[in-house]
């Protein structure tokens, strides 16, 4: 024993020099910067890595190589029309610290996808699944005779198909060089839980790993401490411990929080559990977990509880791309994007199809958003990327996860959790999407498809009951065909590998056919029932189902799917489809690569959809406007009432016009045409007047799906809507414009910070002489930038936009443009110069510091 002390401390003299530096530079450090990439033609594995990357370019990561390459229709646009391809990486650095004395670690947030890792030449490993975080250990691997090392990246996306929706290409996420004692906590090595919570104080649970790679035993102090968002400890503990030599152990730890500050979706608080290791006096080791103090429970037949109050979620599915930056997204351009969502009353996230980054997650906590984390949207069949439902293309490009999914899916699913469980934000696990399409018998089993044409389609199920009985629908199920992999086994692998991680929060999954999905055992392995557009079966379930609690989680987004939530007290939630307009899914649609997004554009414009969630979930007065050619809009006039009717009926008894569109937010047309006059409102009445004359009144109660319509012959001038009780009235106008002489730029910030990571927006408006924003004309606008910011795209919002991304100059859409500048490590001035032919130039001009 007194040989195993000795012996520790000199190692640590000899190591407190070294370990002194690697504290200046944190635990974690920034690993994004002074990387090296090439594109390829082979897709075979390169030899005698590492790579000779003289000629190579120079990039800083995240990175994106798909969302740089220009849009064509020769690519697919099930992933947007952009090309995948083969891309390596190399970066070169030193040595951050003698791996006698620590070990070193490189964390990669996410790489899409079929990535390879070498060190210095060694293979560290791989990591097919393009969502899931993923770390190496580099110690053994690093040169100890000051040569540089280099870490090199293989990535092949050349199946560039291989998702229904667009997915980007490269190193797209974060990267982080973990330099660590050899005492130490590992990566993602701690969980903290809050069980008991009251008024008066929390309770605090931590479970922290700690890994000795001393080559003795050890004892030694482990000490928590909570800090609040003040920067005070309000807490503190500390335990002995003892580990032995190469060794792991969980030490558990339990403290109070008093008069602890909850997280919630209105005040989303914070806290830190800052955990050390002092071993002999000396600290080893420091890590950090924030977590926020929050308690949920979801009843069966009452639905979901935060903190002990009914709370319903407003939510909306997203996928993960930025627009024009592609999968790469810069933290400051999720950030506008999500507030601006909360601001029409988003209070809940599903990531479709798949885990979102860190950052993302780090946003979800910091806005007081819920989010509903998803895993995968294919398990052991796979999924047509153009078409959906079962695969019908077996072509190479069109390849994905479920090639990997037997042999990776534990792992993939694992680190996603143990990176992610510490989040405040996510209150839900969602196991997979729409998985019942890849197991045909499922369909066959409704009495709504032929098995003889399973290629076919039944629109007939979207707006029909079922056909059967439980019990008959049992029946049917066990007397199918099924294949060799069963849906209902596979689940109840994931939903107990998620547990067995964390259960605190409930397991759910995105059912298609439900009504399938509750008799064969799959809804039994999960703890609640996503519905997938089959708002319909909700009563059918909660009758024969009465102790399934339901989610809806993705639907169309109409008033008739929060009325579901509002009249069943066990239905908590909808997830929208889709909060902000994402690329693909657009098969055979060129040049329209997106065109899903109802609430926010691919720029991250408001769309009317932002107003039309705003009347119904924000408990404020709304009164908003929108108007669409007669023509365009899918009604037309009743000859004796005037009232505007549907060109045809749905299975639902009103036509799919009634559904809300992304109408005009002008009133320029030619002079007698026929216009169609939207008004979202939570007002009961509105009245529409043209220049002063009321054109009458329509009743919210009346209006199918809250939207009050009017067919009015177009007239110059001001359309006026107005409504509310005397004293307490309200009106909004769209007046007609003039010509457009002047553009507009305006910035989201004043000032930047030199990180090379914010970003600042600026948008560009067409104006006419008074002002009004002319949203009818287009022109070319050009970007000029001097000063310490690199522009990294332009875009107009447009679902067929397909001028490139990276690039100065962009066609307007209804008279406006986007371009987002980002920082350097510079500080100083930014001009931003924009011109246009026939308008004066404008500059715009941002400090960075």
């Amino acid at each position: 024993m007194l040989r195993n002390i000795l012996w520790i401390c000199l190692l640590l003299g000899f190591s407190q020099l070294s370990f002194a530096n690697a504290n200046k530079t944190l635990r974690e450090t920034d690993f994004n910067f002074d990387w090296k990439f090439t594109l390829v033609e082979d897709t075979k594995l390169p030899r005698n890595i590492p790579l000779q990357d003289d000629n190579w370019r120079d990039v800083r990561l995240p990175h994106d190589w798909s969302v740089e390459a220009s849009f064509a229709e020769k690519w697919e646009g099930a992933t947007g029309y952009l090309p995948g391809g083969v891309g390596i990486y190399q970066k070169h650095f030193k040595t951050p610290a003698n791996p006698n004395e620590f070990n070193v670690f490189v964390l990669f947030d996410g790489v899409y996808n079929n990535a390879t890792f070498w060190l210095n030449g060694e293979k560290l490993g791989e990591n097919p699944y393009g969502y899931s975080p993923v770390y190496w250990d580099l110690t053994d691997k690093l040169y100890t005779d000051g040569r540089e090392n280099i870490i090199t990246v293989h990535v092949d996306h050349s199946r560039y198909v291989d998702s229904r929706w667009y997915t980007g290409s490269g190193i797209y996420r974060n990267v982080k060089l973990v330099t660590v004692n050899k005492l130490h906590i590992p990566i993602w090595g701690t969980f903290v839980t809050t069980p008991e919570i009251s008024t008066d104080k929390a309770q605090v649970d931590l479970a922290v790993q700690v890994q000795n790679n001393f080559a003795t035993d050890v004892e030694f102090e482990l000490t928590t401490k909570i800090v609040d968002d003040q920067g005070r400890t309000v807490g503190k503990i500390a335990s002995q411990v003892q580990l032995a030599e190469h060794s792991s152990d969980t030490v558990k730890q339990s403290l109070n929080i008093y008069n602890p500050k909850l997280w919630d979706t209105e005040t989303p608080n914070l806290y830190k559990a800052i955990t050390y290791i002092n071993l002999n006096g000396k600290q080893l080791d420091a890590y950090t977990t924030n977590f926020g103090v929050r308690d949920i429970k979801f009843q069966a037949g009452k639905g979901f509880f935060l903190n002990g109050q009914p709370t319903l979620m407003k939510g909306v599915s997203l996928h993960h791309d930025g627009g024009l930056v592609g999968a790469a997204v810069p933290k400051g351009v999720w950030e506008r994007r999500l507030k601006i969502l909360k601001a029409s009353g988003v209070n809940a996230i599903r990531t479709a199809h798949n885990p979102f980054s860190e950052e993302f997650l780090d946003l979800c906590d910091e806005l007081g958003l819920l989010v509903q984390n998803e895993f995968f949207d294919e398990f052991d069949y796979p999924k047509d990327k153009r078409l959906n439902k079962n695969d019908r293309h077996d072509d190479y490009i069109s390849r994905g996860y479920t090639e990997h999914f037997q042999t990776w899916a534990k792992s993939d699913l694992t680190r996603t959790m143990l990176r992610d469980r510490n989040h405040p934000s996510v209150v839900q696990w969602s196991i997979g999407n729409e998985i019942e399409w890849t197991y045909l018998n499922y369909r066959y089993v409704t009495g709504y498809w032929d098995p003889s044409k399973p290629e076919l389609d039944n629109d007939n199920f979207w707006g029909g009951l079922p056909k059967f009985s439980p019990a008959e629908l049992k029946q049917r199920y066990d007397e199918s065909e099924k294949g060799q992999y069963k849906l209902h086994e596979t689940a109840k692998k994931l939903a107990d590998w998620t547990r067995e991680l964390d259960d605190t929060r409930p397991v759910t999954t995105n059912m298609i056919i439900p009504q399938v999905s509750l008799v064969t055992g799959y809804a039994d392995v999960v703890d609640i029932i996503g519905f997938s557009y089959r708002n319909i079966t909700i009563p059918w379930a909660q009758k024969h189902f009465p102790d399934k609690l339901i989610t809806i989680n993705e639907n169309p987004g109409l008033w008739n799917d929060w009325k579901m939530v509002l009249e069943h007290p066990g239905v908590f939630s909808i997830f929208m489809w889709t909060g902000i307009d994402y690329m693909g899914e657009r098969h055979n649609k060129w040049p329209e690569k997106s065109g899903w997004g109802d609430i926010l554009d691919l720029a991250g414009f408001k769309r009317q959809g932002w107003n039309y969630f705003k009347s119904i979930w924000v408990n404020q007065p709304h009164l908003s406007l929108g108007t669409l050619p007669l023509a365009e809009s899918g009604f037309k006039q009743d000859e004796l009432s005037g009232l505007a009717l549907p060109l045809a009926e749905d299975s639902n008894g009103w036509g799919a016009s009634y559904a809300w569109r992304d109408s005009n937010l002008h009133w320029n047309y030619k002079i007698g045409e026929p216009v169609l006059v939207e008004v979202a409102s939570n007002h009961a009445t509105v009245e529409l007047l043209l220049n002063g004359r009321s054109l009458g009144f329509r009743s919210m109660s009346e209006s199918v799906n809250r939207v009050m319509r009017w067919i009015v012959p177009y007239q110059p001038g001001t359309l006026t809507a107005r409504a509310g009780f005397s004293g307490q009235e309200q009106q909004v106008q769209l007046t007609t414009t003039t010509a457009p002489v002047k553009l507009s730029v305006t910035s989201d910030k004043s000032d930047l910070t030199a990180d090379a990571y914010d970003v600042a927006h600026l948008v560009v408006q067409l104006r006419d002489k008074v002002g009004r924003a002319v949203t009818t004309d287009e022109t070319q606008v050009n970007f000029e930038i001097t000063g310490p910011a690199k522009l990294l795209g332009v875009d107009n919002g447009a679902p067929d936009n397909i001028q490139d991304f990276q690039s100065n100059k962009i066609v307007t859409k209804r008279g406006r443009a986007l371009a987002i500048i980002q920082s350097t490590k510079q500080s100083g001035t930014i001009r931003v110069k924009v011109t246009a032919e026939n308008y004066p130039a404008q500059t715009i001009i941002i400090d960075s510091e």
